[in-house]
């Protein structure tokens, strides 16, 4: 079957934001008007009304959620020497956040359901060296946080989350990013809450840890002072458009979060049968996933993505190597076997189309083409 103009795509950033156009432009005009540009009042009113909506004590707009991972684990005081756990199944910004402060990343496997850090695996790879664990909410699928804070407690280090695609996840009736020392969010287009470019944010209880990011986010700068340098720090503000773009949508961030599970509950009706298919789930361990994306495993992944792209239905692997063994953490020694959940997923993984203006109708087309291959 050719693909034609009816496509589902994998995600659409275009049906989301021209259903917002006209305030987008409102929004992006106020600003140019203002003339303040960086550091500006969008950029405090976002702080206050992100922190509340993913109830932090603290949020800080920044330039990207790479960047909020590097904040975040200097702002712990990790550094040369210090080993940081994270797992060898995420996007390679979380290790290299480590390694841009000089510390060394070690890789831990995954849950096979969630996908997400094992504790097990962590406890195993804990050394005296370790500084932090960095646990991902990878997909929307917040991790088992009790006993990652647990062994932290127990080790004297620190908990950072990445909850780059986790916004409004939930885990035993809190909100994931509110377990650890600091959390750093990611709102790159593509993301459940999504910039018109780079942007991220960090949270934070604290508020010692609030001021040492507010410090290490702008220059250096000591707060309320021009010219006057505490420490060496770094350029990484979020700029005033992004945050009247983000303060938009970030109203629509429940709907649209209620909009994703109500297609995974769909996909979940429409698969569960289907032997050979491994489905995400909708919640484990009292969590509350907020799917950034469906990831589905088979395998014979290759061949269900191809059958797929032909019946016009949009798909993709994330991720299709573990960070163990790429050549950029080659130094490490990294091996086969390592982490044996995350190398099987990483051959498995499927991602099925996912976004909050997916129609049922949509929905159900997507479910008849995985269906067709597996008859």
């Amino acid at each position: 079957m050719t693909a034609t103009a009816t496509d589902i795509p994998l995600l659409s950033i275009k049906a989301q934001n021209a259903a917002l156009a006209a305030e987008l432009k409102e929004v992006v005009g106020r600003v140019l008007d203002s003339g303040a540009f960086i550091m500006g009042p969008e950029n405090k009113a976002f702080d206050a009304e992100f922190a509340a909506a993913v109830g932090a004590a603290h949020a800080l707009g920044v330039d990207s959620g790479t960047s909020a991972l590097e904040l975040a684990l200097e702002a712990v005081g990790v550094g040369p020497g210090d080993e940081v756990i994270v797992p060898a199944f995420t996007f390679v910004a979380t290790a290299t956040a480590a390694s841009v402060l000089g510390a060394r990343p070690v890789f831990a496997d995954v849950d096979p359901d969630t996908l997400t850090l094992d504790p097990k695996s962590v406890e195993r790879l804990l050394t005296k060296k370790t500084k932090a664990i960095i646990p991902v909410h990878l997909f929307g699928q917040p991790a088992d946080l009790d006993p990652l804070v647990s062994l932290a407690k127990a080790r004297g280090c620190f908990i950072v989350e990445d909850c780059a695609q986790s916004h409004l996840a939930q885990y035993k009736g809190r909100p994931a990013g509110v377990f650890g020392d600091a959390a750093a969010y990611s709102f790159y287009p593509t993301k459940n809450l999504g910039a018109a470019g780079d942007a991220g944010a960090l949270t934070t209880q604290s508020a010692e840890t609030r001021d040492r990011l507010l410090v290490l986010r702008n220059c250096g700068r000591t707060l309320g002072a021009a010219y006057s340098y505490e420490r060496v720090g770094h350029n990484c503000r979020l700029d005033e458009i992004q945050a009247a773009i983000l303060r938009v949508k970030l109203k629509r961030l429940p709907a649209w979060t209620a909009a994703r599970r109500r297609v995974a509950a769909l996909y979940h009706a429409g698969l569960k049968d289907v032997p050979g298919l491994r489905l995400p789930p909708l919640g484990a361990g009292g969590t509350e996933p907020v799917f950034h994306l469906f990831t589905v495993r088979c395998a014979r992944r290759d061949a269900l993505a191809e059958h797929l792209k032909r019946r016009g239905v949009g798909c993709g692997v994330y991720y299709p190597s573990p960070l163990h063994l790429s050549p950029a953490y080659a130094a490490l020694g990294g091996r086969e076997g390592q982490c044996p959940i995350s190398e099987q997923a990483c051959r498995e993984v499927l991602s099925l189309p996912m976004f909050a203006e997916l129609s049922d109708a949509d929905a159900g087309r997507v479910i008849d083409a995985v269906r067709a291959f597996f008859k």
